[in-house]
């Protein structure tokens, strides 16, 4: 018997009993033997006897008696054993006489047949009983286990089968259980994704809303005055705004997407801090000047004069400073600053963005990276609440941190930082 069907404790169990039964049945059969050769004993000195008892009735001397008796004990000649067979046959006694015509071999048989039928009845009955037992308990298993595997089919995950590590079917039961949470992983993830694909689509559709009704309401107004250029320049410019606004929309939400789905492969160089800030920061100046807003640079070394660089992405992670700008100049008045600062040391970068705006609600803190939030204070501001969480998917995908801190009507500060690992270490400081 291959000995990884006995590691299962219900057929372990089973065989024991068996084994068990088997021993018993052995020692009764011994016990039963014993018994019937004990019958026989007596059966065979009870006939001598009445064969001695009826030779002495006749008058037969004792002497010969005991001869007739002993002489059956040794080896008789053929003759004198044929000569035996023809007297008996002469009083009716031959082979093929029925047992019930001798009496005493019909009391052997019955008492023999009842001690073996009270022997092998029991045993029987309880290997049936036994058997039955086993075999119940295995279809209830197997029920069970089918009844589970259903609901699994069906995506429901609630129920496991039964554990253990003993026999080759609950060894199949863990390997059905371990495709079954890998296919509820699956089913997870296939329904996190449609989650997010429907809020997604939701968002972009009510993002989209306002400026399309706004360009609507543009277009009509131009095709009702087409005799008035200034009006029509004017809702020309409004309308260039709303599109440029969609486009932003847009654009971001497809960074977003690709972050979030992990389509982006981050390639990471040494940059210095001076230059990608500058140049995340060049498309912004004109805009810091219309709006009578300073946007200043000014960088420090941390000791041992290291050199200000950190390991980045450049493209990606300027998208990240300039959303930061963008969003300290939405929340900025006229006559504000904005200053960004940096500082590197042998074993991180950091960069600060300040602004001496509005300020954030302390209740509103927790919820500004998420998407498309908007703070009560930003209602008269322009910005689709993307900027955040973006730069925010930007500096965490390349194993870096961004945190907040503001105080209301006061500012508010973001700070970047990059951690610069001993590969990065080797790179930007040869």
């Amino acid at each position: 018997m291959d000995t990884r069907l006995m590691q299962d404790q219900q057929v372990r169990r089973h065989f024991i009993f068996l084994l068990s039964l088997s021993f018993f049945l052995l020692i009764a059969a011994m016990i039963f033997c014993r018994g019937a050769a004990h019958d026989a004993r007596a059966m065979l000195l009870h006939h001598d006897e009445s064969i001695a008892a009826s030779l002495t009735a006749q008058g037969i001397s004792e002497v010969v008696i005991a001869r007739a008796l002993t002489d059956s004990c040794v080896i008789l000649g053929d003759e004198k054993m044929e000569a035996g067979a023809d007297i008996l046959r002469k009083i009716g006694i031959r082979p093929a006489l029925e047992t019930q015509f001798l009496p005493p071999l019909l009391h052997f048989q019955q008492n023999t047949g009842i001690r073996a039928l009270a022997l092998v009845l029991p045993a029987c009955i309880v290997l049936l009983g036994a058997s039955l037992l086993f075999l119940y308990k295995r279809d209830s298993l197997y029920r069970r286990a089918a009844s589970i595997i259903d609901d699994y089919t069906d995506g429901c995950f609630s129920c496991r089968l039964p554990q253990t590590d003993e026999g080759s079917l609950f060894r199949m039961f863990s390997a059905i259980d371990r495709l079954a949470t890998m296919l509820q992983a699956q089913n997870d993830t296939e329904r996190a994704s449609k989650i997010f694909l429907r809020n997604t689509i939701s968002d972009i559709s009510h993002q989209l809303k306002t400026p399309l009704a706004a360009l609507s309401m543009y277009q009509e107004i131009m095709e009702n005055e087409p005799d008035k250029p200034d009006v029509i320049r004017h809702f020309a410019a409004r309308t260039g705004t709303a599109l440029r606004r969609m486009e932003q929309l847009i654009q971001s939400m497809l960074r977003i997407t690709r972050l979030d789905a992990g389509n982006v492969v981050f390639e990471k160089q040494p940059c210095d801090l001076q230059e990608l800030i500058s140049h995340a920061v060049s498309e912004l100046t004109t805009r810091a000047e219309n709006e009578r807003k300073q946007i200043l640079m000014e960088g420090s070394s941390a000791a041992n004069s290291c050199t200000a660089t950190v390991v980045c992405d450049p493209a990606w992670t300027g998208e990240a400073i300039g959303n930061l700008v963008k969003n300290a100049l939405d929340h900025t008045r006229a006559g504000g600053i904005i200053r960004i600062t940096w500082e590197a040391s042998p074993i991180s970068a950091v960069i600060r963005i300040d602004d001496n705006g509005d300020g954030i609600a302390p209740e509103e803190l927790h919820h500004i990276f998420k998407r498309f939030y908007r703070s009560s204070q930003s209602s008269d501001t322009q910005g689709i609440g993307l900027g955040l969480p973006l730069a925010k998917a930007i500096v965490e995908g390349q194993g870096g941190t961004i945190a907040v801190q503001s105080t209301l009507r006061v500012g508010t500060c973001f700070t970047m930082m990059f951690p610069k690992s001993p590969c990065d270490q080797h790179l930007t400081n040869p």
